[in-house]
């Protein structure tokens, strides 16, 4: 599919306003100033690209078993390239939010951001599979094709890249996994990388994808919680 470059001024996405839009609309809830900050330090940390041209989650955070998953190779342009951590905690147990994760063919499911899917080749379950996405109004997007890379169902493991639609993210690559807590519910960690699209920085592009990923994970959240309680209603 071709992708179509709509006026620059529709696209840019170095808006502050619209990164804050996005928060107070589509996540529900202010994402306060100290929050940002304290978010920001810890994706420097977890994510910043190292030498060899890899960005990967802190060993504390992930087992060493699935932390090989979080590591990204990037472009030769580093400076072209951003990179974050984002961990959500989460009041359910990992495979009632698995549940809902697995589905590559269901991400609206979760996703507030999206309004459909259809998969394009493959069942959704095997790597390969490809999916078209149609995304809502107001963003500087219409679609995106992207291809499961990794579902590992033992280790709670999924992974995708964005391989063509009408959009700017270039080489964007996600991937999220999931590990219970001591509370008994689950961490959720996902960890992207993408090009700088020209005319942007580093940290406008790291505020734009980071306030949607921030979002679904928030979104995936409250339905898998809504979820555990409705079972644990039924069970009662």
């Amino acid at each position: 599919m071709p992708i179509v470059s709509p006026p620059q001024s529709t696209i840019l996405l170095h808006s502050t306003a619209a990164a804050a839009a996005a928060e107070t609309v589509l996540c529900h809830h202010a994402y306060n100033h100290q929050q940002q900050q304290q978010d920001r330090e810890k994706i420097r940390r977890l994510a910043a690209p190292h030498d060899e041209g890899l960005c990967c989650s802190d060993d504390n955070l992930v087992p060493d078993t699935v932390s090989r998953y979080h590591a990204h190779v990037v472009t030769p342009q580093k400076d072209r390239c951003c990179s974050a951590v984002v961990v959500q905690h989460i009041a359910a147990p990992v495979s009632t939010v698995w549940s809902l994760l697995r589905r590559f063919d269901n991400p609206q499911a979760y996703k507030n951001f999206l309004k459909s899917c259809h998969l394009l080749a493959g069942d959704g379950r095997s790597v390969g599979t490809l999916r078209e996405v149609h995304v809502v109004s107001g963003l500087p997007a219409a679609s995106s094709t992207e291809r499961l890379d990794i579902l590992d169902e033992e280790r709670h493991v999924i992974g995708f890249s964005v391989v063509g639609g009408e959009h700017r993210l270039s080489n964007y690559r996600s991937v999220t996994t999931l590990h219970p807590s001591a509370s008994g519910g689950t961490v959720a960690v996902e960890s992207y990388v993408v090009d700088v699209p020209a005319g942007n920085t580093k940290e406008d592009t790291r505020v734009f994808v980071e306030t949607i990923v921030r979002c679904n994970l928030q979104s995936l959240a409250k339905i898998a919680q809504a979820k555990a309680a409705a079972a644990a209603r039924a069970a009662g």
